[in-house]
């Protein structure tokens, strides 16, 4: 059964998983890759512009479905091995403003799990997100 997933990291992250086809959540933990499933699908929110970086984005930035079960180390550096793994996204996606979607009811019981930087949402928030978001899809479960 398919499921729908919230991943939270900042837009220079999200980009670059997007250039890369891959997904890398919870600053590289393993535990929220494993929860996805091949043809799940992931839309990413970016509260800031860049990790450290005060500047907000607060918007949902990419969308994508899980290629592979597979979940992989992958060493950025010697000392950094985060794991990661494979997510073909929309590469027309829009981004989408939190202040869209923020007066929604849908969005009020899900606002509170920003904090734990990978969650699930139901199909109905996840069909509005990605109408808003552009992606052309005849969704079938």
């Amino acid at each position: 059964m398919t499921k729908y997933w919230i991943g939270v990291a900042s837009l220079n992250h999200v980009m670059g998983g997007v250039e890369g086809g891959f997904s890398q959540l919870c600053h590289g933990k393993e535990a929220p890759l494993k929860r996805m499933q091949p043809g799940d699908w992931l839309v990413y929110y970016s509260p800031k512009q860049e990790l450290g970086s005060d500047e907000k984005c607060q918007r949902f930035t990419a969308i994508g479905r899980v290629k592979g079960a597979d979940v992989y180390p992958f060493a950025m550096t010697e000392t950094f091995v985060p794991y990661r793994k494979d997510v073909d996204f929309f590469p027309g996606a829009k981004q989408v403003s939190l202040s869209a979607v923020s007066q929604l009811e849908a969005w009020q019981k899900y606002r509170s799990s920003l904090r734990y930087g990978h969650f699930e949402i139901d199909k109905d928030f996840f069909l509005m997100l990605a109408e808003q978001m552009g992606l052309p899809m005849k969704y079938e479960s």
